[in-house]
């Protein structure tokens, strides 16, 4: 199945975020103190979130891409992706002690780690512990993390864990800036994120 899912996704990929590129100007908030606690004591009130929109990975030499669909609440995760180029999708959730990955195989799949988990069996290298914070504008670990502020005030650049995370877009949502498209890259590695739709919620 990995195979299957790899197969033509390099090709493929820049389309599929391509396609997922706001048709209209994005909104794009003023310049908000991104980079001190204010943004990030919000969205600390908000542990639960989610978004729809596209993910395209590559290892330099093959990858894979498709819809994207992520619930976060708290530590626990729910990870779904469809890759319409081979047809297939697969799904992993977890809460950092254990993971677990179904469509891989006939029975579900699980690991203590789940990067290990994806790259093993799917070959799709996705830094599952850190994108969560990646992916909101956020530091996986503030205190070894190098910002990059924009003219608008929100951050450009993230380097962390030997990690370079670009934002290329943003969006105003419930009065907070999210990243709209971001790319994350460790060489060889690449993850390219084109978000369509956030939904954020208090805790309950």
């Amino acid at each position: 199945m990995a195979t299957a899912l790899r197969a033509g996704a390099l090709a493929m990929a820049a389309l599929l975020l391509a396609a997922c590129a706001p048709t209209g100007p994005l909104q794009r908030p003023g310049a908000a103190a991104v980079l001190d606690d204010g943004r990030a004591a919000r969205l600390a009130a908000l542990p639960r979130w989610s978004l729809v929109g596209r993910i395209a990975v590559s290892d330099g030499r093959e990858g894979g891409s498709g819809r994207l669909e992520w619930l976060q609440d708290g530590a626990f995760y729910d990870i779904s992706v469809r890759a319409p180029v081979a047809g297939g999708s697969w799904r992993l959730s977890g809460d950092g002690r254990l993971a677990q990955l179904d469509g891989a195989a006939p029975q579900p799949l699980r690991d203590a780690d789940a990067e290990a988990l994806l790259a093993r069996e799917l070959g799709w290298h996705l830094p599952v512990s850190r994108v969560p914070a990646w992916v909101r504008g956020l530091a996986h670990d503030g205190g070894a993390a190098r910002w990059t502020a924009g003219a608008d005030g929100l951050p450009q650049r993230l380097s962390e864990d030997g990690w370079t995370v670009e934002y290329r877009a943003w969006v105003e949502v419930d009065g907070i800036p999210m990243p709209r498209r971001l790319v994350a890259r460790r060489a060889p590695f690449e993850v390219r994120i084109a978000v369509e739709r956030w939904s954020l919620h208090a805790a309950e």
